[in-house]
């Protein structure tokens, strides 16, 4: 099966390839969210996670984002697939995310782990999260855990 590419890229740019990993973490009929503020841009919301260190794998990857982001340990579940998306960041550089997104498995709160202060957490049902959400790919990834729970 073909992955599939969401974002519309600038004509004339060349996107980088950035391997990322992100999760969907339901709780109480709620989606995990993150909220992030950056001086000089209209917060967004997005899932946790994000770029893959040298050195990790997806899962890793994933619960190590989701704590800096979060201060939540959570482990991977069931996998939901895989999803492009092109982005241009808040620095003004282009990417590819090249995305593993995950069902994440809530451990336990480790506010420790939360190193992010521009991440806040928050929660939203999930097709409110689908709406807010800033990339496609990250709406798709909550539909299709939600479509599994149906």
């Amino acid at each position: 099966m073909p992955v599939p590419q969401f974002g519309t890229p600038v004509p004339g740019r060349g996107y980088a390839d950035r391997p990322a990993a992100f999760g969907v973490l339901l709780k109480d009929g709620q989606v995990a969210l993150v909220e992030v503020t950056k001086p000089g841009h209209a917060p967004w919301f997005d899932l946790p996670g994000g770029a893959i260190d040298p050195g990790e794998n997806e899962s890793q990857a994933l619960v190590r984002e989701f704590g800096e982001e979060t201060g939540l340990k959570v482990s991977p579940g069931a996998f939901l697939g895989r999803a492009d998306q092109f982005f241009i960041n808040t620095d003004g550089h282009p990417f590819n995310n090249r995305q593993a997104l995950f069902e994440a498995v809530l451990e336990s709160e480790a506010t420790d782990l939360k190193i992010e202060e521009d991440h806040v957490l928050v929660w939203a049902p999930p097709f409110e999260a689908a709406k807010i959400l800033r990339h496609d790919s990250h709406a798709w990834a909550v539909i299709a855990l939600t479509r599994r729970r149906v």
